[in-house]
């Protein structure tokens, strides 16, 4: 499909929110062996229960390798709702590699195409090479038959941005900011990218993202709209927690701001799980590479019920094995009335290093 030279604020287009209709979703398959622990295959029981949560509510495409797509094919669901794909790739978040999509006032849908980079490229990315992953959104863009807007001298993860549809961004600085991805730009030239590519007014910079986050602190693991004026933030009581100081200067801040429309926002405490800790035994199952990140045994993951995938009639949510999940899943019924919670325990996810939201990917239906 066509490569756009213009750029979607200046043709009528904009990021809806995610909470808007969708079209359909995307999932890439995970195998990786120095990131799954096990060649992936307990990770891939817990995507095939993600798949089939939101096959129930909207159609969704699983891209999956060559190696892997004989199997594939054998486990999905058979609802009619569920199209695999064989796509070459070098790891399985498609939130961060994959198309951000926009839209316009009659309906015409178009794709963004971020420079993808692995979190921080050779300065402190995750892994290497990423080539593949750079190509996934040119390809979410051929499969929807939508032109695309290629930026070659920006590098974006969707993790990275949460849009309210209505003219506001919301971001960390600790991501956005940070050495290994536009370091040779100022704050104000990345939030200049961001409005014109999102056709967003107004950028929220929320500080820090969760503790530990690999990912330099993605606002999806911390913060997201639940409909515009309206967000939910990652919280502990715990004023011993590392994550205390990090969720009260992203409240504090959040109560400073407004919106593209002027409005305070109403600010949602979501509690977080207690800290997990990776084990022994996770820790020998994932094979160590060079040039990824390792998984060693006690460490802290970036656990939180924020990283959740809002779709067609539900909310697709992470659980732990936590007392605070039966918390989380009231909270966000009580914040999504007309919306079914739907969980899946993800702690095999968490130790890939992301969780729902970051493997999943909407194409809203314009």
């Amino acid at each position: 499909m066509k490569r756009l030279d213009s750029t979607p604020k200046k043709d009528g287009f904009r990021m809806p929110g995610e909470f808007e209709p969708h079209r359909g979703s995307y999932i890439i398959w995970p195998e990786r062996p120095d990131n799954w622990r096990l060649g992936g295959k307990p990770a891939q029981h817990v995507f095939l229960e993600v798949i089939k949560k939101i096959s129930k509510y909207e159609p969704i495409t699983v891209c999956v390798s060559r190696e892997q797509y004989s199997n594939v094919l054998n486990l999905i669901p058979t609802n009619g709702n569920v199209r695999v794909v064989e796509m070459s790739n070098n790891d399985s978040w498609i939130r961060d590699c994959g198309a951000t999509f926009v839209v316009n006032d009659k309906g015409a849908l178009r794709g963004i195409d971020w420079t993808f980079n692995a979190w921080g490229g050779l300065v402190d990315g995750l892994y290497f090479p990423w080539d593949q992953d750079d190509k996934i959104a040119s390809k979410m863009c051929e499969l929807e038959r939508v032109p695309r807007y290629r930026l070659d001298d920006f590098i974006l993860e969707g993790g990275s941005i949460h849009v309210d549809g209505e003219g506001t961004c919301m971001v960390t600085s600790e991501c956005l900011l940070s050495e290994g991805r536009n370091s040779t730009m100022t704050k104000r030239q990345i939030e200049k990218v961001l409005c014109e590519y999102l056709n967003c007014t107004k950028v929220l910079w929320i500080p820090r993202g969760i503790y530990n986050d690999e990912t330099n602190g993605h606002v999806d693991n911390i913060c997201n709209f639940v409909r515009p004026g309206v967000v939910v933030l990652a919280w502990t009581d715990n004023k011993k927690d590392p994550q205390y100081a990090i969720s009260k200067e992203a409240l504090e801040y959040l109560e400073s701001e407004v919106d593209a429309k002027g409005r305070k926002l109403e600010i949602h405490k979501l509690l977080l799980p207690k800290p997990i800790l990776i084990t022994k035994e996770e820790s020998l199952g994932v094979d160590a590479v060079d040039g990824t990140l390792p998984r060693q045994k006690g460490d802290r993951l970036a656990a939180s019920y924020v990283n959740y995938y809002t779709v067609n009639g539900a909310i697709i949510m992470p659980t732990f094995n936590d007392p605070n999940d039966e918390l989380a899943v009231k909270t966000l019924q009580e914040l999504y009335p007309d919306r079914k919670i739907e969980t899946v325990y993800a702690r095999e996810i968490l130790l890939g290093g992301g969780n729902i939201h970051c493997i999943t990917q909407q194409v809203p239906r314009g």
